[in-house]
């Protein structure tokens, strides 16, 4: 499903309209009864760059690994493609750089996928900000938790931030449906779940923040199916029972895809992974403003929107 086709179904439900703009996806939320070229000028007037309260870099589902291309999957040029969005990330300067998961292909020994891991973290060393990383399924295909975040350089693989005013939370849905983490292929990839004690933490952190909130994870939480989290409508209902998210990033599927559910967007972003450098790439810098619009600009393969507050 394209991210025209399920924005359109979710936007009409919503009275939202859908525009495009340059050859992206633009979509304009915002409330009935401002005319068209009206909303369209207010929200692009307001979601300048200059004025965000906060700017941050995203990529996802980058799978490199030292191996043969297979399908439309071309594993060695993730390199090239970072570094092509290194450029424009140090351009543009945003406040941190997200990554949404599946940094690494699979190996089937536990030394080669860590020599996946020390190269692409040579690669990301190379893009001076701050750096976030959700984890995905095939970042523990082999690999524990433990070794994939330490090769990364983080603490916890769910946790939350506060930057220019807004509050993030990034989930690990790397869990499967009985609890036990992910890790050295004991688990199904379609059964990714949001474990029991991570369910209660969300809601405490959300709890404790009066601040507008952007979440971040890597599998799903607007669809079933092999790429949903298996509890996510429970996730959701903590999402909105909260009133302070204003969006869910992810990744997983490969695909440019929006939905506006319980009035929270949840984006997905395309795969870096996917077609040969340097005809084919994806990553976003999003813009995030006092009043919770948000603006993401797209590049190469990935989807522009902008989301009035």
């Amino acid at each position: 499903m394209t991210s025209e086709t399920s924005s359109s179904r979710h936007d009409l439900a919503d009275s939202r309209r859908l525009f495009l703009r340059d050859g992206s996806l633009l979509l304009l939320s915002g409330s009935v009864g401002l005319g068209l070229s009206g909303r369209l000028a207010a929200a692009l007037e307001a979601a300048s760059p200059d004025d965000a309260a906060v700017r941050f870099a995203m990529i996802t589902d980058l799978h490199y690994a030292d191996k043969d291309t297979a399908g439309t999957r071309h594993y060695r040029e993730t390199i090239a493609k970072l570094a092509q969005a290194g450029k424009q990330f140090q351009a543009e300067k945003p406040d941190f750089l997200a990554a949404l998961g599946d940094l690494i292909d699979a190996a089937k020994e536990v030394q080669t996928e860590l020599g996946y891991l020390k190269r692409i973290s040579q690669e990301l060393g190379k893009i001076k900000l701050p750096k976030h990383y959700v984890l995905g399924n095939h970042c523990v295909d082999t690999l524990t938790k433990q070794e994939f975040l330490d090769g990364v350089g983080q603490k916890k693989s769910y946790y939350s931030f506060d930057q220019g005013g807004i509050h993030f939370v990034v989930l690990d849905a790397c869990f499967r449906s009985d609890g036990v983490p992910y890790q050295r292929k004991n688990f199904e990839w379609t059964d990714p779940n949001i474990e029991k004690r991570e369910v209660e933490w969300l809601k405490q952190d959300l709890a404790g923040t009066d601040k507008k909130t952007v979440v971040f994870v890597h599998q799903r939480l607007d669809v079933t199916g092999s790429y949903g989290i298996k509890n996510a409508d429970q996730v959701r209902k903590v999402l909105e029972d909260s009133g302070k998210v204003l969006a869910v990033f992810q990744g997983h599927s490969h695909e440019n895809e929006h939905q506006l559910i319980g009035d929270i967007h949840y984006c997905t972003l395309v795969a870096m992974v996917e077609g040969s450098f340097e005809a084919s790439n994806g990553f976003s810098i999003a813009s995030v403003f006092a009043d919770g619009t948000i603006r993401l600009n797209g590049f190469r393969k990935q989807s522009s929107y902008a989301w009035q507050a």
